[in-house]
């Protein structure tokens, strides 16, 4: 059975804009719910994505959106929230309800098919040893999703299937992006957990990956780590978007102590959040996959150090860096 209206829970979001408009290519209709439609404003031109205003912690508004749909793919992540045990407010309402609603709402109206995307870092049991409130939340919100899935019974026939990706980068991310633009702006930096290990994914990986389970019964009931060919610390990480860039620091890494009172401080600054205390534990955990990528999968994972070089040039008259558009 294909799929052919698709509800994408998250969908204005980096991963989402992307997943949209690969399903888009392929001609299927997508609903992308947004509490302002003008979050949405990059996915109007495509013909076949419906924008859509709608509050999904509403429970009578996320019934209406599944029942239009035939299949829903949950994308809604956050990485700051404020602080609690295990985790904070935020966490609990968006990675750890929303997928036991998502689950309960299709098994009622009778979706089978519901995709969620979680992080690489969650394991299987054990939750409360992870080192972070992100990491706790996203895996109650994997348990959380399954039980009630479990709960709706076999006549409802509702097949998940759950991915753990890892740090996710592309042309408009926010990694190379902003590890790019804080060495225009700093003669050095001052790096916490310097030498974390990550295996960053691309964002059209990750997209092509969704795509691929959503018609494919051999991933139904399977958990699924997104990585891609390379792994790196953080500190090479950010060389890498400091050379692409045209903007190469002196990179100092902070002992632990200092890390995470930089930590505390980027948390309580003014503006965006650039890093919290949550996010450095986080980094304590290897943000590594534990094997190759599943063949049913149908992707072959490529990095940044392969593709990232095709989106960075250096305009030396203006002394900045642009993007061009990537794979």
């Amino acid at each position: 059975m294909k799929h052919e209206r698709i509800l994408v829970i998250g969908g204005t979001g980096f991963i989402g804009r992307h997943l949209a408009a690969l399903l888009a290519a392929g001609g299927r209709d997508v609903i992308v719910p947004t509490r302002r439609r003008a979050h949405g404003r990059d996915l109007l031109l495509l013909p076949t994505v419906d924008v859509v205003e709608a509050d999904v912690g509403d429970d009578a508004a996320l019934a209406r959106l599944v029942a239009r749909a035939d299949a829903v793919v949950n994308l809604v992540g956050i990485l700051h929230g404020r602080r609690g045990a295990p985790w904070g407010p935020e966490f609990e309402r968006l990675h750890v309800r929303l997928p036991a609603r998502l689950a309960r709402v299709c098994a009622a109206a009778g979706v089978r098919r519901l995709l969620h995307i979680s992080a690489l870092g969650v394991r299987d049991g054990g939750e409360s040893d992870l080192p972070s409130m992100y990491l706790r939340s996203k895996a109650a919100g994997e348990r959380a999703l399954r039980e009630a899935a479990s709960a709706a019974g076999a006549t409802a026939g509702l097949a998940w299937t759950i991915f753990r990706p890892s740090v996710v980068f592309g042309p408009d991310d926010r990694l190379l992006n902003l590890f790019a633009k804080l060495q225009a702006w700093l003669p050095l930096m001052l790096l916490a957990r310097a030498n974390a290990r990550l295996q960053p994914v691309y964002v059209g990986d990750v997209a092509r990956a969704l795509v691929n389970a959503l018609d494919a019964p051999a991933t139904h009931g399977r958990i699924y780590e997104l990585a891609g060919s390379e792994i790196f610390t953080l500190r090479e990480l950010v060389a890498l978007a400091g050379r692409l860039s045209g903007h190469r620091r002196p990179i100092i890494a902070l002992p632990d102590a200092l890390g995470r009172l930089q930590a505390a401080l980027l948390e309580f600054a003014p503006g965006p959040t650039l890093m919290s205390r949550d996010n450095f534990d986080s980094l304590s955990v290897d943000n590594v996959a534990s094997g190759p990528i599943a063949p049913e999968l149908g992707i072959t994972p490529a990095g940044p150090a392969e593709l990232a070089p095709a989106w960075f040039r250096h305009d030396e008259r203006l002394g900045i860096w642009r993007m061009r558009a990537g794979r």
